[in-house]
């Protein structure tokens, strides 16, 4: 729990400083918060495995903690998201976040086979994608943006 505890706590450290600081233009935070994720999830590969297969058979207490800080984490990413996309409300940004968090992480469950450069790349490339996604129309066709 303690190697854990203290990468989340770079992670959620890293994410308020990167997303308080009022002179950061957001779309560049963004990017730097989406590196810090891809950093962790690569470079710190089998700690984050070992994390998110065990998260669930720790101690209440630790479980809770941990995922607190999680949120939290996620809220950095949130409101960048919600200043680049005014018209996207908290919880559709959360949704959002979520899925790009999901295709950094989506790593952890099998090897790609390239090499770390070309991943990280790929992966910044695909969260970065997702966050700037437009919705379909409502009967689920794609709005010209998004074709």
């Amino acid at each position: 729990v303690g190697i854990v505890d203290r990468l989340i706590n770079r992670l959620l450290t890293e994410g308020q400083q990167i997303a308080g600081d009022p002179d950061a233009d957001p779309l560049d935070a963004l990017r730097r918060i989406v590196d810090g994720q891809i950093a962790f999830v690569v470079g710190e590969r089998d700690i984050a495995q070992v994390y998110y297969r065990e998260i669930p058979n720790l101690p209440e207490d630790d479980r809770r903690r941990l995922r607190r800080k999680q949120r939290l984490y996620l809220e950095d990413w949130v409101h960048l998201l919600t200043e680049l996309r005014p018209g996207l409300d908290a919880s559709a940004a959360r949704t959002i976040v979520h899925c790009a968090i999901g295709a950094i992480q989506s790593t952890l469950q099998h090897s790609a086979g390239l090499p770390e450069a070309r991943l990280r790349d790929l992966l910044r490339q695909s969260a970065m994608a997702v966050l700037a996604a437009r919705p379909g129309t409502s009967d689920g066709q794609a709005t010209p943006a998004a074709r």
